[in-house]
């Protein structure tokens, strides 16, 4: 890959995605490529991005982008976030909404794996969501809806008990099974794009996603997010991610690493 196909990768993932695609990355980049210029029939990365320059699909741009995309996630990754969702938060929102189902959106999901894993903490703790679940990759959007992971990735974050209550299996691989399917709802969704409906949600995940993210773009998606969130509701970032400079919509909880909630000047524009 020339210094210019990878700038002008750069350019793409940025505008279209939001992404930061930084030079020491330029290896893994043409390492993530390799696989769909094979499927698209290509002898090269090269010869891939050659055609994409020379005439411009938005097909085939977006399987670049995608291709381009960190997926790596597991079932409950960073443990603790779940216990503060499952012990503290549930129970005060359930009570706030007088019985009401909770919606949660996990926002760049990846693989499922996170959705997944919400909907069994909110199940094991008693109580009923909505978990609307999107990614921009569509991908990994398909193997989310299967609901179907390998022994490595079944393992890789739930205990056996959790792993046998609530996955079946099938020959090599483990299948979500339909009472927990019937709490997600799996969409294509570009954290960009502004909201196309008046649906707020209770609870929102947007972890280990706004980290990679061009730092223009990315106070442009925490402003989606606090349009997104109910005045009352609360937002997950990593818990090593912070918003320092980026957002004057959220403040930190203390005590709580990676736990936001709206702040005063979001609530009084609201008002």
């Amino acid at each position: 890959m020339s210094p210019e196909d990878f700038d002008r990768l750069q350019s793409l993932l940025a505008s279209r995605a939001g992404y930061r695609l930084t030079r020491d990355r330029m290896k893994l980049a043409e390492h993530r490529l390799g696989p769909l210029a094979r499927r698209e029939g290509y002898e090269t990365v090269d010869a891939l991005l050659a055609a994409l320059w020379a005439k411009p699909v938005a097909g085939l741009g977006w399987a670049v982008i995608e291709a381009l995309l960190n997926p790596e996630t597991w079932f409950r990754r960073d443990r603790a976030t779940f216990d503060t969702f499952a012990r503290e938060l549930m129970p005060a929102l359930a009570a706030a909404r007088g019985g009401q189902p909770i919606r949660v959106w996990s926002a760049g999901c990846s693989t499922g794996q996170e959705a997944w894993s919400l909907a069994m903490s909110a199940r094991d703790a008693g109580f009923e969501i909505e978990i609307v679940a999107t990614d921009l990759c569509q991908r990994a959007l398909e193997k989310a809806r299967v609901g179907a992971y390998t022994g490595f990735e079944i393992q890789r974050g739930l205990r056996a008990e959790t792993m046998l209550t609530w996955f079946d299996q099938a020959e090599e691989n483990w299948i979500a099974r339909p009472q927990l399917r019937s709490m997600v709802h799996f969409a294509r969704a570009n954290l960009l794009d502004a909201p196309a409906d008046d649906t707020r949600f209770d609870v929102i995940f947007c972890r280990h996603v706004l980290s990679d993210m061009d730092p223009a773009q990315r106070v442009q998606v925490l402003d989606n997010l606090e349009r997104r969130l109910v005045d009352d509701g609360c937002l997950f970032l990593g818990p090593d991610e912070s918003l320092s400079g980026d957002s004057v919509a959220f403040r930190a909880v203390a005590g709580r690493k990676g736990l936001f909630v709206k702040a005063p000047a979001a609530l009084k524009r609201a008002a």
